[in-house]
């Protein structure tokens, strides 16, 4: 195999990804290639936590209670203010379904992309990875041809000793 060339891009990323690893070892600040991660602003983190209270199971029981309650209350008590139809409970849920879901949306996207940027860091390590193991077996190939130059050389000595002792 072939030794990488500085102008393939897999050598550049194995040289970037190198300079990288220097410079976290100096404590130095981080190279130019590795984005640096900004703290959430106020609208993500509020997309965020409606996001993890919507979806969990405390909320859909609590609401589910309350849904219960309102529907009890509207056709077993003596002040109805939500007749039948419930027009005001779906006005209600429908509110919430429509500020909740850009919420979700939004959390989801933010997830996704620091998703994204996880999956390529794994992707440089792996292909970081390889390449080091490529150039261990590349210093391994070359270690054994210089093992095996030497044995050769080794054994033509031996053989030259043993033509030599035995024409005397």
């Amino acid at each position: 195999m072939a030794p990488l060339s500085p102008i393939d891009p897999d050598y550049q990323l194995l040289q970037r990804l190198r300079g990288r690893r220097r410079a976290h070892r100096q404590r130095s600040p981080v190279s130019s290639h590795t984005p640096i991660p900004m703290p959430p602003t106020l609208g993500q983190r509020v997309a965020d936590r409606v996001a993890a209270t919507v979806g969990s199971w405390p909320f859909i029981v609590l609401q589910s209670l309350l849904i219960v309650a309102w529907i009890g209350w509207n056709q077993l008590g003596q002040q109805v203010w939500d007749p039948y139809p419930f027009i005001l409970l779906n006005l209600i849920l429908s509110f919430q379904a429509a500020y909740t879901a850009p919420a979700i949306m939004m959390s989801q996207n933010r997830q996704a992309e620091i998703d994204r940027q996880q999956a390529t860091n794994d992707y440089e390590v792996n292909i970081k990875a390889e390449l080091e193991i490529e150039l261990l077996h590349q210093k391994i190939d070359w270690m054994r041809e210089q093992e095996i130059r030497a044995l050769t050389a080794a054994v033509e000595n031996l053989t030259a000793q043993l033509n030599g002792q035995a024409r005397d």
